[in-house]
């Protein structure tokens, strides 16, 4: 017994018409006589008596009646609760994002978003690996850097262009570096989730692109870790400029070479290959694009 046919026999009953409950659910009326005898045929009973005049309904008819109404009712319901989803933003969502992004923008971003939809909650975890989004449960990922796994989507964001850069004070007592060649006779702190290796800095001369391996005393996966050591004088760092954004603009940071640094990356919001990305998921990763967007200037 189809479910459908149920709520078909009850809209029948209600309209009190074979046509009208065709024309609501935009097939013929020859198409509503086979469903509701089909449904008489199964439950072995006859549920409706129909003249020219009038239709009438039978004892076994008016027993099924009520619960008919409830499937129907359930089925409304249901789709109602739905349709919801993709007006409203509530629920939960559980995101990862790399810990540079987060510090700078992207814990008052998600926070901010959560005041404004106070029906939504979110999990969001710092962390720089790529986590497994289907296996771990994720639905949003921000990550930087190019992705490998082509079941899921990724959406661009911005650019993140990295820079290599100094302390006053590490410049005023080693000799200043002329060509990215020099950085070979300075002490380089090293970051080490650069997905190219810590050692391999990338530099441009034209078109040509070309990777320098450094050597260094100091070599750390924290990048607010990085930044303290660099700015406390005691080596070169190759990293995202939007970590040093701000040291930059106060003068305590000088760039070096800045128009031959290569590496440039993008960040993408990931998520699920889905059909119908659900409105909370898409609407987080507009707003956090704009929070991005706003503060373009951090990262190029």
């Amino acid at each position: 017994m189809q479910a459908d046919d149920l709520i078909l026999f009850s809209q029948v009953v209600e309209l009190g018409s074979f046509s009208k409950a065709a024309e609501i659910n935009q097939v013929s009326n020859s198409v509503v006589s086979k469903r509701i005898a089909r449904l008489e045929a199964e439950l072995g009973v006859q549920l409706l008596y129909r003249t020219t005049r009038k239709l009438t309904v039978t004892e076994a008819g008016r027993l099924l009646t009520q619960g008919a109404k409830n499937v129907n009712q359930a089925a409304i319901e249901a789709f109602a609760s739905v349709s919801n989803l993709e007006t409203c933003i509530t629920g939960h969502i559980k995101m990862s994002v790399p810990t540079i992004s987060g510090d700078l923008l992207l814990a008052e971003a998600v926070a901010e978003f959560c005041q404004l939809h106070q029906g939504l909650t979110v999990d969001m975890s710092l962390d720089n690996r790529f986590v497994d989004l289907i296996e771990e449960g994720y639905d949003l990922v921000i990550r930087t850097g190019h992705l490998t796994d082509s079941s899921l989507i990724a959406r661009h964001i911005i650019d993140s262009q990295w820079v290599v850069c100094a302390s006053t004070s590490y410049l005023q007592n080693h000799p200043s570096p002329k060509t990215p060649k020099d950085l070979l006779q300075h002490n380089c702190l090293k970051y080490a989730y650069q997905s190219s290796g810590a050692n391999e800095w990338a530099f441009k001369d034209g078109q040509h692109t070309y990777s320098i391996r450094v050597n260094g005393s100091f070599s750390t996966n924290n990048a607010a870790a990085l930044r303290k050591a660099v700015l406390a004088g005691y080596g070169i760092a190759y990293l995202p400029r939007c970590l040093v954004h701000e040291d930059l603009r106060d003068h305590k940071l000088s760039l070096l070479f800045p128009s031959q640094v290569a590496k440039k990356q993008g960040v993408y919001a990931v998520y699920p290959n889905t059909k119908h990305l659900p409105l909370k998921t898409k609407t987080l990763i507009e707003h956090i694009k704009n929070k991005y967007q706003r503060l373009a200037h951090y990262f190029n």
